[in-house]
């Protein structure tokens, strides 16, 4: 349950905006929480550590996404979308309003930029 719905359910964020470090560590206390049968009242006992568990299972992990190595690779993804389809219209108008005259790789971040456009000139 843990892998197939409570991992997914920040994946579109996450694949648009680098979130804070702090709200992924928020997520990873809730799913760390969950797994373990912590409440607000019972803690329960945790057996493993969080980094441990998210390792692979040939690692002798739990196999659960460290979600913000996660996080930074579907926000490059964006940008590796730019470099490979650049006739695509999302492309076109990133390009259009944040590097008109360069490259993806070459651009600046510009004055007022979009949370959008942060985050995904920050995961190159």
């Amino acid at each position: 349950m843990i892998k197939s719905v409570l991992q997914s359910i920040p994946s579109y964020i996450m694949s648009i905006y680098l979130l804070p470090s702090s709200v992924i560590d928020d997520i990873e206390k809730m799913i760390n929480a969950f797994w373990w049968g912590g409440r607000s009242n019972n803690r329960g006992i945790k057996w493993m550590a969080w980094e441990r568990m998210a390792c692979p299972k040939e690692f002798g992990g739990m196999g659960f996404r460290n979600f913000k190595a996660f996080n930074i690779a579907m926000v490059a993804k964006q940008g590796w979308s730019f470099m490979s389809k650049p006739e695509s219209l999302v492309a076109r108008v990133f390009k259009a309003r944040y590097f008109p005259h360069s490259s993806f790789l070459g651009a600046k971040i510009g004055n007022n930029p979009s949370f959008a456009w942060q985050s995904i000139w920050n995961s190159r």
